[in-house]
């Protein structure tokens, strides 16, 4: 039988789903509601129609990637230059900078493992193009060389060289525009990196499976794992800007409770660091539902810190008790507004006080009632989008809660809600993108525990390179075109081959840089 027919009613469905999402667009534009642009990359043609009109836009697109670089290289290679090098000086061929250089270009090129960078980044036109682009890579190493150069090295200070960048870019105002409440968003959030069935290290965290076996029983297995608490700066453009990593590790094991090192733990620690590398710097924590507790309630108010932290329904009982309580007297605290495509209503109640018992470093002992004052907003919206294999709108809802570390008002409910908690997802896509996306987040790279954490601060290195160079004004449009991984595999074939004129480089290398974000 022909399947003629079927094509011809699916193809009908087609433009009927078309036809209803254009007519859904005109009612929302109607009624003051704007679509949110869509991320699609564009499905078109090569738009050069010549060879020296490719090799032009090649050259363009990595001057500007260069000019990027530059504006972060010198203050990055300083400090990097000062890590004391342990190996012995007569028997050095690679500088220390000019390997560690040459681990942050591995992921700035997005390199899948130590062994394809041994490949591709010793090539000849690679190696010449490299020189050319980064004149203190004077020679380009094997990998094991910079593998036992991190397991000899304080690999730590790798990450003070990137905090040092950040705090420059903060001096120079860099980030200003993109301030929620006049502080820099820092969405903070745990991932795990790698998991194995073998104890590689001792630094490795453990737990305990069931699994079902070929005769239907059920057997113990251990695995053994990496965890890291991550914290980012995400402003509410998108942008989202690698800041600390804190390692979970099995040394902190609480011989007292019996418990492995946890989020909570790691929280400490990394706040603690946090606050000596920015004393003075005016923060907006976002946190999810893990961290809606006293303690770190008012750890954050200890280092003056504002925060925005998600308040899930089964959390602080008390807290959602008085919330229903002071809903009905509060009628004033309501804000009804148009953000996007959706219709959104906003309530709060201030001055709830939540009272809780504060046991000292989370061990177990006497404990004392503490008490913490906080305020809860509410956001309820609705949205219109076409039902699957239909052409009829459906109407969609969510319901999202935070507490907020200071009383909220009508004038700055949207600015802290939508602009700063709601961007906490952007550390999420960060995950995303570091472990499905390029960066190899979830490989070892190396079987020592120093070196695996070098990798892992120069991949946050890298990483942070690529997002300045992706968001400035001439690679932003790239991006739109290409995509972030198709834009890193554009500049990636240009320096892999015989594109770049060494003319023009070498001018702009000796001209003067400035970073423009976009």
């Amino acid at each position: 039988m022909s399947c003629r027919g079927r094509r011809e009613d699916r193809r009908r469905e087609r433009q009927e789903r078309r036809r209803a999402a254009k007519e859904l667009r005109k009612r929302q534009a109607a009624e003051g509601l704007e679509r949110p642009p869509t991320g699609t990359i564009g499905n078109g043609t090569s738009p050069w129609k010549t060879v020296q009109e490719e090799q032009q836009a090649r050259q363009e697109a990595v001057e500007e990637q260069i000019q990027a670089y530059r504006s972060a290289l010198p203050t990055l290679l300083k400090r990097l230059g000062k890590i004391r090098d342990p190996r012995n000086p007569k028997t050095i061929r690679h500088k220390s900078t000019v390997l560690l250089l040459y681990g942050i270009l591995l992921f700035v090129f997005q390199m899948a493992s130590r062994r394809e960078a041994n490949r591709q980044m010793t090539l000849p036109q690679f190696q010449e193009n490299l020189r050319q682009l980064f004149p203190e890579l004077e020679s380009v190493a094997h990998q094991d060389t910079l593998n036992r150069l991190l397991a000899g090295i304080e690999v730590n200070e790798i990450e003070e060289a990137l905090v040092e960048l950040i705090q420059r870019f903060i001096r120079k105002k860099k980030f200003l525009r993109y301030l929620v409440g006049n502080c820099y968003p820092v969405a903070i959030d745990g991932t795990q990196k790698m998991v194995r069935d073998r104890l590689w290290t001792e630094q490795c965290l453990e737990r305990d499976l069931q699994r079902k076996q070929e005769d239907g029983s059920m057997a113990s297995e251990t695995q053994y794992y990496v965890y890291v608490l991550e914290a980012n700066l995400a402003f509410a453009n998108g942008m989202t800007i690698p800041l600390l990593s804190e390692f979970l590790s099995y040394e902190e094991y609480d011989q007292e409770r019996g418990k492995q090192d946890c989020e909570l733990k790691a929280f400490r620690r990394l706040a603690q660091r946090m606050k000596e590398y920015f004393p003075r710097l005016p923060i907006l924590v976002l946190l999810d539902g893990l961290y809606a507790n006293g303690p770190v309630v008012e750890l954050c108010r200890h280092y003056h810190w504002q925060f925005m932290i998600v308040l899930q329904d089964d959390s602080l009982p008390s807290v959602w008790e008085e919330v229903r309580g002071l809903g009905p007297l509060q009628r004033n605290h309501h804000w009804e507004q148009h953000w996007g495509d959706r219709k959104q209503r906003f309530r709060w109640m201030n001055d709830i006080e939540y009272r809780y018992e504060y046991r000292y470093e989370y061990r177990y002992g006497e404990g004392e009632r503490r008490r913490q004052i906080l305020h809860v907003v509410i956001c309820e919206e609705t949205w219109e989008e076409l039902a699957p294999d239909s052409t009829k709108p459906v109407q969609k809802a969510s319901r999202h809660a935070w507490i907020s570390s200071q009383a909220l008002s009508r004038q700055e409910v949207h600015e802290r809600c939508n602009l700063g908690a709601r961007h906490r997802w952007g550390i999420e896509s960060n995950f995303l993108v570091e472990k499905c996306q390029g960066y190899q987040y979830e490989h070892c790279f190396s079987q020592d525990w120093k070196a695996m954490k070098g990798y892992h601060f120069l991949m946050r290195l890298g990483h942070l390179l690529n997002t300045l160079a992706q968001n400035t004004a001439h690679l932003a449009r790239l991006v739109r075109s290409r995509g972030r991984r198709g834009l890193i595999q554009f500049l990636r074939e240009t320096c892999t081959g015989p594109w770049l004129d060494a003319t023009r480089i070498q001018l702009l290398l000796a001209s003067p840089c400035q970073l423009r974000l976009e």
